[in-house]
């Protein structure tokens, strides 16, 4: 009987992860039907939400399972959809670099976006003014606001660690985050963060994201300033744990992909005027 109830235990385990397993694919078909969409509309709206779709299925499929996602299927489910968006965002012709906005620009504490402004030397604007809007396309000044590649991956580190990085400081970062990304969801081998002053430099050695995160610097500089994804991510955190906009300054990724650079710049929050 003990051994029928384990069996039976075991059988209950097995359909609920094979549950899972169908909507992370659900989600991933979802999204590559949106992608699609999104080719045929020329819309940039599809597109995002077909990139957050695809990785959240990627996302669920990766922690429910024994075995990691193929680095392969990460690869051939993500490369693509960065290069659409890509592609979107050139023809919009928004150039200038992303800004990660940190928790005082957002509705939702939780949640995780990106400001990019139409045109280069744009200052960004107050809380207030982006709360106002409350659009992706903002007109004065002209904008969009997006959620950021590393969204789904940023709630996973949050979920892991059991805490909100809204709630967290740098310090608190620098201590943990490499222990997540090593030991306890293994995305690297080792990691290394530095701070000085306003610059936080992270490098990163053998990311499963190390061959996402070569291909992405092919694409125009623009998107070089969303990151990747696991670069992306941590700009996330960034904005969340200092409370200030955060901007990819530089990402660079070693020939053979092993190393990843990533440099971070901690933006001052603009003034109301007087």
């Amino acid at each position: 009987m003990q051994k029928l109830g384990k069996n039976a235990t075991k059988a209950r385990a097995t359909r609920k992860i094979s549950s899972i397993h169908i909507a992370g694919w659900g989600l991933i078909g979802f999204g590559a039907i949106a992608l699609t969409t999104s080719i045929i509309y020329s819309s940039l709206i599809l597109a995002f939400i077909g990139l957050g779709l695809v990785f959240w299925g990627i996302i669920i499929n990766y922690i429910t399972t024994e075995e990691y996602v193929k680095k392969t299927l990460l690869d051939t489910t993500t490369l693509p959809s960065l290069t659409i968006i890509d592609e979107m965002l050139k023809e919009l012709n928004y150039n200038s670099k992303a800004v990660y906005l940190p928790p005082k620009y957002l509705r939702e504490i939780e949640s995780n976006k990106i400001y990019i402004p139409k045109h280069e030397g744009t200052k960004l604007p107050t809380p207030e003014q982006i709360l106002q809007e409350d659009k992706t396309f903002i007109r004065n000044p002209e904008a969009i606001v997006l959620t950021p590649l590393g969204n789904e991956l940023t709630k996973l580190f949050e979920k892991t660690l059991n805490t909100s990085f809204a709630k967290v400081d740098l310090a608190y970062l620098v201590q943990e985050i490499p222990k997540l990304l090593i030991e306890d969801l293994e995305i690297a081998e080792n990691i290394k963060i530095e701070i000085e002053n306003s610059i936080v430099r992270v490098r990163m050695e053998n990311s499963i994201y190390k061959d996402i995160c070569k291909e992405s610097e092919k694409l125009s500089g623009m998107f070089r300033s969303l990151g990747c994804p696991i670069s992306s991510a941590i700009a996330c955190t960034l904005a969340k744990a200092t409370g200030r906009p955060v901007i990819v300054s530089k990402h660079q990724t070693s020939e053979d992909g092993k190393i990843i650079d990533v440099e971070y710049e901690l933006l001052e929050e603009p003034k109301e005027k007087s």
